[in-house]
């Protein structure tokens, strides 16, 4: 038998568990997100709490940094979502992933989501970076790895 999931809960749990997940996540940005959308989509503010934090990013089996990486890589395959993209990357060096982490994932996406999608990923990462006083350490293949 299946162990119930947090959406199979209490809505108030869901409520509870997508607040605390998107604060350590998100700090204080995913609440301004949230805010922002009480006056024209309280719906989509729930929907965000209740079941993208309550139910899915807090789920066991990987970690909080590996979530994050994942929605780093979707973010910039898509290339139209710049500002969840910010919040994303802010939210991975939360949850402890390292900056080259994340700038290795933005440029494994321009193999899949073409070089455009990766450059502006790489943009999004510098601006947060910089905001944050990050210097990720640039990382290169040794001489005998690099492709001829």
């Amino acid at each position: 038998m299946c162990a119930a999931s947090a959406w199979s809960a209490e809505p108030e749990s869901r409520r509870v568990l997508g607040e605390k997940t998107l604060a350590k996540i998100t700090g204080s940005e995913g609440r301004k997100v949230v805010n922002s959308l009480n006056d024209i989509s309280p719906e989509l503010a729930d929907w965000i709490i209740d079941f993208s934090y309550g139910e899915v990013f807090s789920r066991p089996g990987v970690s909080l940094c590996t979530r994050e990486l994942a929605t780093v890589s979707a973010l910039t395959a898509l290339g139209n979502a710049q500002p969840q993209l910010k919040v994303h990357i802010e939210g991975a060096l939360n949850v402890g992933c390292k900056p080259n982490e994340i700038v290795e994932i933005i440029n494994q996406m321009a193999v899949y989501a073409g070089f455009p999608s990766a450059l502006n990923g790489i943009s999004a990462a510098r601006e947060v970076f910089e905001k944050r006083g990050v210097k990720p350490s640039a990382m290169s293949l040794p001489d005998n790895q690099r492709p001829r």
